[in-house]
């Protein structure tokens, strides 16, 4: 489910892993500069001039490529067009909390492989009769990633069922296997511009994979939906592609302050599992996640505390800000 969205003043918002740092100033001026009387069309119905530029950045034809309203939207076409089999789907126990909720939705049929002691994904557990493999890599809300050669071997041995890799974090340090579906048709990987370009308040997320799996989507999309993206989104997300060194920048500052979160953390007795994501993954042996959360919570901090089996003493917390971070670590060698 969505994190919480607190409206009060002087919150350190740390619970729904948003990009501490704003979009590229290119993609406000882009925003503005469609603000015009062209608002009265209709957008392009296929976000073609968006496409092309995923295409272009990720070295795919536009053929491979579709656009929506986040991943989101984009993982409800693909559950309701790809995933419904026979055999269940699989995806792991501790995972994106849409997923069963998906199933439900379109009456899928699924089975959640638990994942190892460590909080790792096993490959081998997925190599048995399935209707349909996905996961997100890193995984949420765990944050560990699994490298791109362990999916190859996945997709070498699950031929008869679409594998999707939902990489909504991948570009804080995980690997994308965009590159693998030029060799595998039944792998589609899912982005969005919502955590590492800024854009969450706009809704711009893509797929990549055979044209055979795009269309599919496309016959889904279209059969209730014809303009999914609105012209304001296009311009936004073109533009957020094209600043690559804006994006390259927020992503390293992103990056090392996870390290040194991580670091002091750990300093304070946490055991905190290795992230790839633009959030920490967190626990104590000596003290109570929830009764921490609220904790953190009357100090004006928001974290995530998920009331869930095997992650019930674990706290979510995002990436934030130099002062953001400043004062949760502040506040829990306080509350330590």
């Amino acid at each position: 489910m969505p994190g919480e969205q607190p409206r009060g003043h002087n919150l350190v918002k740390l619970n729904t892993n948003e990009n501490p740092f704003g979009p590229s100033p290119k993609v406000i001026e882009a925003i503005r500069h469609a603000a015009d009387d062209r608002l009265r069309l209709y957008p392009v119905p296929d976000g073609g001039l968006l496409r092309q530029t995923i295409a272009d950045y990720h070295d795919v034809e536009i053929k491979h490529v579709f656009v929506g309203n986040g991943s989101d939207e984009v993982l409800a076409h693909v559950f309701h067009g790809l995933f419904k089999h026979d055999l269940p789907i699989f995806f792991p126990d501790i995972t994106y909390s849409f997923y069963p909720v998906y199933c439900q939705l379109y009456d899928i049929d699924y089975r959640q492989i638990p994942l190892a002691g460590d909080f790792s994904l096993k490959v081998s557990d997925y190599l048995q009769p399935n209707g349909g493999i996905i996961f997100p890599n890193p995984n949420a809300p765990t944050g560990r990633p699994l490298s791109v050669s362990e999916i190859d071997v996945l997709l070498q041995k699950n031929t008869g069922s679409v594998v999707v890799i939902d990489e909504a974090y991948v570009d804080f340090g995980g690997e994308s296997a965009v590159q693998l579906t030029k060799h595998y048709p039944n792998l589609l990987v899912t982005q969005t511009l919502s955590k590492s370009r800024s854009l969450a308040g706009m809704r711009i997320g893509f797929a990549i994979g055979d044209a055979a799996l795009i269309e599919a989507l496309v016959r889904v999309k279209d059969s209730f939906n014809s303009y999914p993206l609105d012209s304001l989104a296009i311009a936004a997300g073109v533009a957020a592609f094209e600043d690559e060194a804006y994006f390259a920048s927020c992503q390293q500052k992103v990056i090392a302050a996870r390290e040194d979160v991580t670091q002091a953390m750990q300093a304070l007795g946490f055991d905190v599992l290795p992230s790839a994501a633009n959030f920490v993954f967190a626990r104590h042996a000596d003290y109570d996640a929830a009764k921490l959360a609220q904790a953190l919570r009357e100090a004006g901090i928001i974290v995530r505390h998920f009331k869930k089996p095997r992650i019930e003493q674990f706290l979510r917390i995002t990436i934030g800000t130099t002062e953001q971070n400043r004062l949760l670590l502040a506040e829990l060698a306080r509350l330590l």
